[in-house]
């Protein structure tokens, strides 16, 4: 809940394992609890081995994914240079294997893959399954490599290197390989070889539990804690302040923009009108006119200051979720001809990677269990009424096309079931 008008709330503590809040101090003497403390401390080590994890792939770095049925020892394609291929060449118990989206792995082979299913849109907005490809000798090099991940960057594969081949059986733990390369913001290709006995401690690797990888989303959503709040006076909405939310592995913060006060709403009064809003740098900040998330984004801070209260939430989720690297790349690819989904597809995404429970987190965190969601999409509805908030009401919040973004907003209607019409 909000502190009452005028004053800061206190920082909150880490909550628990579960994601409930730390226990302040149940304990005799009234000093912290053991097992909050514990079961606290668990939580904030899981979320903070994944975080290691993810800034090694990033910096070039092999890491080892692990679980009862072995280890993979994984470098990421689009980062690795000589050195972490020598690193994984050492940790390597048998020569690694390309590791892809099906999207992405037909385009490589030049057929398709059978794990792509139809070309219905509903069918082909969720890539599932991963595949494996072996790599003639000439493709295990760092420019090529990159070649093979980034669709936008395949003048780097060398002529004549000869084909990839396409491996049968994907090794145990390829699904969370891959997810753990998106948390990093990374294409979604990755080498992977069995780890060698003793690799860890001989080559100082990195280790993580492939379950922490898997689970990383919802435990780092849960573990959300405001940490700052300010007025922030807006042009459209002097009665604004802005409240910052930070999980417990210190990533990136989301911002939550209230205006008014919408927790003090009576329980006869509407519920307060909220936005879902993924942060846009280039609509947002610069004004493209390639979405139209700018228009969106004020839009709705006008609409909530003539209500006289309502909350923004402004998710570090770029480009819905694949960051700002990748949907310049997916910008690269609409330029070919792709649309937004597909675009997405090419990379190795899926047609939405955002993660709703973090919303759900920071309205409850605001006190607001009931809301109207100013939303075209039945996708925000879905998924914030599946983390347990009540949406007593969506509210259109359209705009119209600019001349640049006609077949965007197009492809959201007819793909995504946006309802613009």
């Amino acid at each position: 809940m909000s502190p009452p008008s005028g004053r800061l709330a206190a920082p909150q503590r880490p909550p628990s394992a579960d994601g409930g809040p730390a226990d302040p101090g149940s304990g005799a003497g009234g000093g912290p609890s053991a097992a909050a403390a514990g079961s606290g401390a668990a939580l904030a080590s899981r979320l903070r081995a994944v975080h290691r994890a993810v800034g090694e792939l990033r910096r070039g770095t092999p890491v080892l994914l692990r679980a009862p049925e072995g280890t993979l020892c994984l470098a990421a394609a689009e980062t690795v240079g000589a050195c972490g291929l020598g690193e994984l060449a050492a940790a390597a118990a048998a020569p690694p294997l390309l590791l892809l989206a099906p999207s992405r792995a037909a385009a490589v082979l030049h057929r398709p893959i059978p794990q792509c299913g139809g070309g219905a849109d509903a069918a082909a907005r969720e890539p599932a399954g991963v595949v494996a490809l072996r790599l003639p000798p000439a493709l295990l090099a760092p420019e090529a490599l990159r070649g093979l991940a980034d669709p936008t960057a395949e003048a780097l594969l060398p002529p004549e290197a000869g084909a990839p081949e396409l491996v049968p059986a994907v090794p145990a733990l390829s699904g969370a390989a891959l997810a753990l390369a998106k948390l990093a913001r990374l294409l979604p290709a990755l080498l992977a070889a069995p780890a060698a006995e003793g690799s860890a401690a001989r080559l100082d690797l990195l280790s993580v539990p492939a379950d922490w990888a898997l689970g990383y989303p919802a435990t780092a959503a849960t573990s959300l804690v405001r940490v700052a709040e300010a007025a922030v006076p807006l042009e459209d909405a002097p009665d604004a302040r802005i409240v910052a939310f930070r999980a417990a592995d210190g990533g990136i913060e989301h911002l939550a923009i209230v205006v008014g006060r919408p927790e003090d709403r009576t329980p006869e009064a509407p519920a307060p009108l909220v936005r879902v809003h993924s942060e846009c740098f280039t609509g947002d900040l610069l004004g493209s006119l390639r979405c139209d998330c700018g228009p969106q984004l004020r839009g709705a801070i006008r609409r909530m200051a003539a209500e006289g209260a309502g909350v923004l939430l402004y998710l570090a989720q770029e480009g819905r979720g694949i960051g700002l690297v990748n949907k310049l790349r997916a910008y690269r690819l609409q330029d070919t001809g792709l649309d937004t989904l597909d675009a997405n597809r090419a990379l190795g995404y899926a047609a939405d990677e955002r993660n709703f429970l973090v919303a759900a987190t920071m309205l409850r965190a605001l006190g607001l269990g009931r809301v109207r969601l100013l939303t075209n999409n039945p996708d925000k509805l879905a998924g914030l009424a599946a983390c347990g908030i009540e949406v007593a009401g969506r509210e259109a919040h359209r705009f119209e096309a600019n001349g640049v973004n006609d077949r965007y907003l197009a492809t959201k209607a007819r793909r995504f079931g946006h309802l613009l019409a």
